[in-house]
């Protein structure tokens, strides 16, 4: 504490400004990032990207039955395909959300960083006539 009594206000503004509230903002934005990773699950999606939808499988007959057969194959072939189409669509937004995530990241960064420029850019150019 008494090195942050010797310091003045303008340094200790300085190492709050660029040093330490950047690096809680990149926590948060990390978290942020695992959260949508997590929420939407994509890796998860992306290793059963084929498996059947909602485990919903059929059972082959145990004889020799070609209709029952020819049956069997396309229930769980479109099981598949209705499996892989929604998980597209999840992935889809998932990765959109990402995007979104990031690009938020970086303009509440860069717009931290630059809000001392903004005020004096402000104080320089008002217009004082009224």
């Amino acid at each position: 504490m008494e090195s942050a009594e010797r310091q003045n206000i303008f340094n200790t503004w300085f190492l709050w400004h660029f040093y330490e509230t950047p690096k809680f903002l990149f926590s948060v934005w990390k978290n942020f990032i695992r959260f949508g990773s997590n929420y939407f699950s994509i890796p998860l999606l992306l290793k059963t990207f084929f498996s059947p939808w909602r485990r919903y499988r059929w059972l082959y007959p145990k004889g020799f039955d070609i209709v029952e057969f020819f049956n069997t194959l396309v229930s769980n072939t479109f099981s598949r395909i209705l499996g892989s189409i929604c998980r597209a669509v999840l992935i889809t937004f998932g990765v959109i959300f990402q995007i979104f995530i990031f690009i938020a990241g970086i303009v509440v960064i860069l717009f931290w960083l630059f809000i001392p420029l903004i005020v004096i850019a402000g104080l320089f150019f008002v217009n004082y006539d009224f």
